[in-house]
């Protein structure tokens, strides 16, 4: 059984002794929870990444789109959804792990280290031909408590430092990296010195994570330590590099993530910003 994933068939066998979460979320909507309440796991708790799993800010301020929450605020909304110390928690969403990995790290990332992602998501639980339901659970108010510091964190200080001196991997699609196109945030390009490893690059044809073999190869490929010292991921704004740093332990590589990530990194426009169009770098703000 894997330390970070756990396939259909194993959290069949043992449902009745986690939490799991439905943390299904797209970033242009609809909601979730229209899913979730159509059907969901057995047992299941829904969260939603906007409200639980994002601080205030957004709308191109400092921190980007979906910044930290405060440790209370963090707190309080796992503790709504039944989260306790000492209770193994599981989490999904549709298919690609961007927001059930961003679950998994905010809380190993707040101090809670039984957290594990259902590989290839609601999706794969279907095909097992596993049961869902409408229903939703009465929950229990669980005892968790917020500790932060459990996971690497970069700020934008930090990351132009690992950018220079380590690897700092982009996990964009290769046009956004190159500044091609930009269909999410203001400006194009990316932090000078990343490299990049498109996320669809860390999956296969189904939405399940590729093997720790195969991950350990493609992160190698960049020229990523084994140690996994000097590692660090980012996307537009923390969600999809959480499934990065998801990919990366895998592989056996601890990595840090920045959570602000590209909308926080143009926040400022003095800061540099490298494209592949013109092989240079100018500021957010040119």
């Amino acid at each position: 059984m894997s330390e970070y994933l756990i396939s259909a068939a194993e959290l069949g066998g043992v449902l009745s002794s986690v939490l799991v979460i439905d943390a299904r979320w797209r970033l242009a909507g609809p909601p979730g929870i229209d899913d979730y309440r159509a059907a969901h796991i057995p047992g299941a708790v829904y969260i939603d990444l906007d409200e639980a799993l994002s601080g205030s800010g957004g709308g191109g301020r400092a921190g980007g789109r979906h910044p930290l929450p405060s440790a209370e605020a963090f707190q309080a909304a796992m503790r709504l959804a039944g989260v306790s110390s000492g209770v193994p928690v599981v989490v999904y969403d549709d298919r690609d792990a961007l927001p059930a990995a961003r679950t998994w790290w905010s809380l190993r990332y707040f101090g809670h280290d039984q957290v594990r992602v259902l590989d290839g998501g609601y999706p794969a639980w279907q095909r097992a031909g596993l049961p869902v339901t409408p229903e939703v659970p009465a929950i229990a108010p669980g005892d968790f408590t917020a500790r932060p510091g459990g996971m690497p964190l970069l700020d934008a200080g930090a990351a132009a430092s690992l950018a220079a001196s380590g690897t700092l991997i982009d996990v964009r699609a290769a046009e956004r990296y190159r500044g091609e196109t930009e269909p999410i945030d203001p400006v194009a390009g990316h932090i000078p010195g990343a490299v990049n490893l498109p996320i669809t690059e860390t999956a296969n044809p189904d939405g399940t994570f590729r093997s720790a073999g195969e991950l350990a190869a493609a992160f190698a490929a960049l020229g990523v330590p084994r140690s996994g010292s000097g590692v660090g991921a980012y996307c537009g704004s923390g969600v999809t590099a959480a499934r990065g740093v998801l990919a990366l332990a895998i592989a056996g590589v601890p990595a840090a993530l920045y959570v602000g990530s590209w909308s926080d990194w143009i926040s400022d426009p003095a800061r540099p910003i490298a494209t592949d169009i013109d092989t240079g770098t100018h500021t957010a703000g040119r």
